[in-house]
């Protein structure tokens, strides 16, 4: 039995290595389908994107930096949720929007707007501890290296 216990515990130490390996990254791809249009893929789920008919689209999903914009309201929603959990706070509601200015080819800033059904008293400290823990939010604050690879 001896050696069997060894071979689940390294069995079970290989299975956190590749959980650890796994989470460190995370892929999403798209694909074209035509004109401004693509299909990405995350996880499970398609999501279609596309730009507005005035444009070249066939407004048949959002933009690309509407999503980036959902991205960063998705992740801090459940952010203020999460740090709400951990301090005992009970929320009636979490509601996020994100603005975004653009600026040509970008956005030139990013305004959250966090309404949180908490107590007064204990909202902005929220908030402060959700953008600790939001990974979109401190993505853009820290901007990592970005590479583009011909493949």
């Amino acid at each position: 039995m001896i050696g069997g216990r060894r071979i689940v515990d390294g069995l079970s130490h290989r299975l956190k290595d590749d959980f650890f390996v796994s989470s460190l990254t995370r892929t999403v791809s798209a694909r074209w389908l035509g004109a401004y249009r693509c299909d990405v893929t995350a996880g499970d789920f398609t999501i279609p994107v596309d730009e507005p008919e005035s444009v070249g689209g066939t407004n048949e999903g959002p933009q690309p930096t509407e999503l980036l914009l959902a991205a960063l309201s998705s992740c801090f929603t459940l952010a203020v949720a999460h740090a709400a959990g951990k301090r005992g706070i009970e929320l009636s509601h979490v509601d996020v929007e994100v603005t975004g200015t653009y600026d040509g080819p970008r956005f030139s800033a990013l305004e959250i707007r966090v309404d949180a059904g908490c107590e007064e008293s204990v909202k902005a400290a929220l908030v402060e501890a959700a953008a600790r823990v939001c990974y979109v939010s401190n993505t853009i604050r820290n901007t990592p290296e970005l590479s583009v690879v011909a493949v």
